[in-house]
Parts: C-alpha cells; sequence; structure tokens
C-alpha cells in the first residue's frame, strides 16, 4: 500500500522519457492524484500559434524576418496593428514562422513560449510535460524557477527500452482536436473515435520505424544531457517503468505513486 502524499508540498515535477515511452498515463497520475495541471509544450505551441491565426493575417511571414532575426517586437506589432500586452500573438507569430516552414524551433523561441505559459500558472502546481528538451532549457528553466520564488521538486524518468518503444509507438493514435494520445492495445479509443471529444483519432505521419528511431536518436543526443545537468544541479530523478507485464490503470498508478512517495 502506498503511503498518502500532501500535495501541498507538491510544487512542480518534469517528466521526461523517449517518444514512445508512456509518458501520459504517468502523467494522468501524477494530475489525478495530486490535483496537478500538465503544462504541455505541444500544447502551448498550439494554443500561441492559434492566437495568431485567429487574427486570419494573410501575409508573408518574412516580413518580420530580418538579418538572421525577427524584427524589434515593437515593430512587429505595428505591422500587425495589435496592442498585444502579454505578447501571446507575437510568440504565436515566432513559433509559426519555423514550424510552417518545418523548422526547428530554436530554444531562444521555445523558452520564450513556455516562460509565458508557465508564468500564468504562477510558476507552480504543473507537471511539465516536454520541457526541458536541451541542456539549454533546462538551464533557463532552474534560472526561471529561481528568479520566481519557485521551484522544481524531482524529474520522473519513464524508463522503456527501444525496441519496446518502436513495437508499439506504430499502434499509436492521437485526437487531432483535443490532442488526447490512444493506443490501439494499451488505450484504445472509442472505436476510431476520442473518448474525450468524439473526433475521429489518427496515426500520426511520424510514427513509422525509421522516424521513432531518429527521435530516439535525438533523445540520447539532446535530452540526456538535459536530464543529467538537472541531476548534478540537485533535482532528484524518479525513475518509473515504461513498460508493464500488465497494463492496468491501477498497475500504472502503483508503480508511479511507490516511487514518488520515496521523495516527499
Amino acid at each position: 500500500m502506498t503511503r498518502k502524499i500532501d500535495p501541498n508540498n507538491i510544487t512542480n515535477i518534469i517528466v521526461m522519457g523517449k517518444s514512445g515511452a508512456g509518458k501520459q498515463p504517468r502523467i494522468d497520475v501524477l494530475v489525478n492524484e495530486f490535483g496537478l495541471e500538465q503544462l504541455s509544450t505541444g500544447d502551448i505551441f498550439r494554443r500561441y500559434i492559434g492566437d495568431f491565426d485567429a487574427m486570419a493575417f494573410d501575409g508573408d511571414l518574412d516580413q518580420f524576418w530580418k538579418d538572421g532575426w525577427f524584427i524589434p517586437d515593437e515593430e512587429i506589432k505595428k505591422k500587425l496593428d495589435v496592442h498585444d500586452s502579454d505578447d501571446s500573438i507575437i510568440l504565436g507569430l515566432k513559433a509559426k514562422y519555423f514550424v510552417e516552414r518545418g523548422m526547428f524551433v530554436p530554444d531562444r523561441i521555445t523558452n520564450e513560449l513556455f516562460a509565458s505559459a508557465f508564468r500564468k500558472k504562477n510558476y507552480r502546481n504543473q507537471v511539465l510535460d516536454g520541457y526541458p528538451r536541451t541542456k539549454n532549457q533546462a538551464e533557463f528553466l532552474l534560472d526561471l524557477v529561481k528568479n520566481n520564488e519557485s521551484k522544481i521538486d524531482l524529474l520522473m524518468l519513464v524508463d522503456t527500452n527501444d525496441d519496446l518503444i518502436i513495437k508499439r509507438t506504430v499502434k499509436r493514435r492521437i485526437c487531432p482536436k483535443c490532442g488526447k494520445v490512444y493506443h490501439l492495445d494499451y488505450n484504445p479509443p472509442n472505436g476510431k473515435y476520442c473518448k474525450k471529444c468524439g473526433n475521429e483519432v489518427i496515426q500520426r505521419s511520424d510514427d513509422t520505424e525509421e522516424k521513432i528511431r531518429s527521435r530516439l536518436k535525438e533523445f540520447r543526443n539532446k535530452s540526456l544531457p538535459a536530464l543529467d545537468f538537472l541531476q548534478s544541479n540537485g533535482i532528484p530523478i524518479a525513475k518509473v517503468p515504461g513498460h508493464l507485464d500488465e497494463f492496468t490503470s491501477e498497475n500504472v498508478r502503483k508503480s508511479v505513486m511507490e516511487e514518488i512517495e520515496k521523495y516527499y
């Protein structure tokens, strides 16, 4: 039997793991058990790009780019004729500039987007999903929480070997409307439809073996240095298994809680 943990003792938890490791079911445990919110970089990008898209701007985004970077924010606002006090539209434009070109969004922009979203949550009560992904982002995060009198309690690493990830990721499905993630064997949708919003789920175009192996390589090259940096700066690592012999909601809950209770 797991020990009862006081949610008031929890500030923020990072969840990391290879793509397809099974992070979402473990995040769900943290959200349900402790009343935390999931702050996902995927959701952040969609939200801010959506703020920009709501303007229905049909001009060329290249006009906001000069000499290897964006023109000053005040110039962008004048061109768009916006008076956005929290800069969500400007950040959405910058994210879209890279995303629509199929380019990697640089840490500088990702950090700005994350900081803006994290600030709106008062830097507390969050499960950080998909951030930090690089050592640069990890450094930025620790400075951010320190400067805002918050903290990171621990990093939960969902540990799964590569072969298992490849085998099960090809059966992953996602709702394009609300972002809910399913698996045809372990957490199936309602037929072809999302249990949350009823939209038809899809298979992501990058859930092929070749692209999965590329993401696994990226995790080793970029995310492991971030993990090592966080650990070297005093953030405890709680390792939970991403594969269970019998995958049930209760077994997932127990495996997470048995590890988490060691740190509270």
